[in-house]
């Protein structure tokens, strides 16, 4: 066992072109080959490096996984790469048309409750961000296949806006386990 997987970019782990648009198929058959050959048990009976390096590599076979199934993490990770770091940004601009839908979506969830029927109400606003969330998949889909360095700005753009959409997909499906309980 070696520690060259270690300083492997996530693509190259799966060995898969660095693309945003991946098989997520693909992507799960080798994650689950993966593991199996690096899985900790397998070296119950090794040295202690030998199930240092299997658990290190476990690990990061699983975050690379994990980032690269996610369209927005998969994203987020290609800026990364590239040299641009949203982690730290602490100013957004967003266009004022982004900015009414979030406002309207936002209120919107809040007013669920109250509503006569807040599960139809809740499944019509879960509808609209997933539409929205789709929309900034195929928008980041071209801007990625574009392969322009100019772009890298637009396309930041584009992921925090996704990341609003998800956090506000998150907050969706949470009111929904609240309504049915």
């Amino acid at each position: 066992m070696t520690t060259a997987g270690l300083t492997q970019n996530y693509f190259e782990i799966f060995d898969l072109p660095t693309s945003y648009d991946i098989d997520l198929t693909e992507l799960s058959t080798r994650y689950r080959k993966l593991q199996t050959a690096v899985h900790p048990d397998k070296f119950a009976n090794a040295s202690d490096l030998e199930r240092r390096i299997s658990m290190q590599q476990s690990a990061l076979i699983n975050e690379a996984y994990q980032t690269l199934k996610s369209p927005l993490l998969r994203a987020r990770y290609m800026l990364q790469l590239k040299g641009v770091d949203l982690t730290n940004e602490s100013s957004v601009n967003m266009d004022s048309e982004f900015l009414m839908q979030q406002m309207r979506l936002r209120e919107a969830l809040e007013q669920v409750r109250d509503a006569q029927d807040p599960e139809a109400k809740l499944l019509v606003i879960a509808k609209e961000i997933e539409q929205a969330i789709t929309e900034q998949i195929t928008v980041l889909s071209r801007l990625f296949n574009e392969d322009n360095a100019d772009q890298l700005a637009k396309i930041a753009d584009y992921v925090r806006r996704m990341q609003f959409m998800v956090k506000l997909q998150q907050e969706t499906g949470a009111l929904e386990e609240e309504l049915l309980l």
